[in-house]
């Protein structure tokens, strides 16, 4: 059964962690270049799979023992929040424009690049945290998911109008506070078990 509960969390901390990422910023500039839903069906593709790793790996860590598992995500969450406090703006990145404007070139080329700079990223290590420590790999997923969708759909239909109204900076405090919270609740109930 899902819990709405544990979608609701996980949907609020992966999309504000996601909001800042560059990705967010490539499928603004994918959207503005190509057709919109070309782009995202790529990219809600790249981003479901890794989704399904993340909580592969997070459902692995549920077999360890409540103590350790809370431990661990207590430090991994602080250390994603330092990661989005400290991390520096990489600019624009170049995106390779495919050479036509077909369904299968487009979503290809947002599946790939989505796939490649996502992989072991902060948002995916918080989804296999988010996994280990509710133990409920649907509601996990469906979260993640959500929110990666999100995001993209954000960044390739109306990122532009979004950034002039609220400051990255902002955003990416937010998911750190967001963080940090979950990481000392986390290392509590370690050190209380």
């Amino acid at each position: 059964m899902i819990s709405f509960t544990v979608t609701a969390i996980v949907f609020g901390v992966v999309f504000l962690a996601e909001l800042p990422d560059k990705t967010a910023l490539a499928g603004l500039v994918l959207g503005t270049r190509y057709r919109a839903s070309y782009v995202f069906a790529g990219v809600a593709a790249a981003f479901a799979l890794h989704v399904v790793l993340a909580v592969a790996a997070g459902s692995v860590l549920t077999l360890l023992p409540q103590q350790i598992v809370h431990a661990v995500t207590g430090v991994l969450f602080l250390g994603g929040a330092a990661m989005l406090l400290l991390k520096k703006d990489d600019g624009d990145e170049e995106i390779r424009r495919p050479e036509d404007q077909s369904f299968w070139k487009v979503a290809g080329a947002g599946f790939m690049l989505i796939l490649v700079a996502e992989f072991g990223d902060l948002t995916q290590i918080m989804t296999a945290n988010l996994a280990a420590r509710y133990d409920d790999p649907v509601s996990v997923g469906l979260g993640a998911v959500l929110a990666l969708w999100a995001v993209a759909g954000l960044g390739i239909v109306g990122g532009r109008a979004l950034m002039k109204r609220v400051p990255l900076g902002l955003i990416t405090k937010i998911a750190a506070v967001l963080m940090a919270g979950l990481g000392v609740w986390s290392l509590w109930e370690a050190a209380t078990a």
